[in-house]
């Protein structure tokens, strides 16, 4: 193989990365139901982490229209979800599901790469 053809074939293969999250079945409807209600067919969701909260990271989940440079992304059934390159190794793993019970309704993040969170649940490290 030629340093041109390695060099393309290593460009194919970034565009190909992915990251580690996974959505729910239930969150993907979810997701895709609140950008319906708005007319939204143009955003993706993203799932970040951020320095912050008393355990020292705090995820950030929101609609994003924006593709930043080194995104990584996966599509499930129709739901893009992007994760930056840099919070990728904090969420690999992780599972963003819905819940809608008397007790609790909103989206929820598993992620066995936690080994810890505040008392509310809000950060992590």
């Amino acid at each position: 193989m030629t340093t041109a053809e390695h060099a393309g074939a290593t460009q194919a293969e970034t565009a190909e990365e992915t990251h580690g999250v996974t959505l729910t079945a239930a969150a993907a409807a979810k997701a895709k139901a609140l950008l319906e209600q708005e007319g939204r067919d143009d955003m993706h969701l993203r799932i970040a982490v951020q320095p912050g909260g008393c355990a020292g990271l705090r995820y950030q989940l929101f609609f994003d229209e924006r593709t930043l440079d080194g995104d990584l992304f996966r599509d499930f059934d129709g739901m893009k979800v992007a994760v930056d390159r840099m919070s990728a190794p904090y969420v690999s793993e992780a599972v963003i599901d819905f819940v809608d019970t008397i007790e609790k309704q909103g989206f929820t993040i598993d992620n066995p790469n936690a080994t810890g969170s505040c008392a509310c649940g809000d950060s992590f490290h």
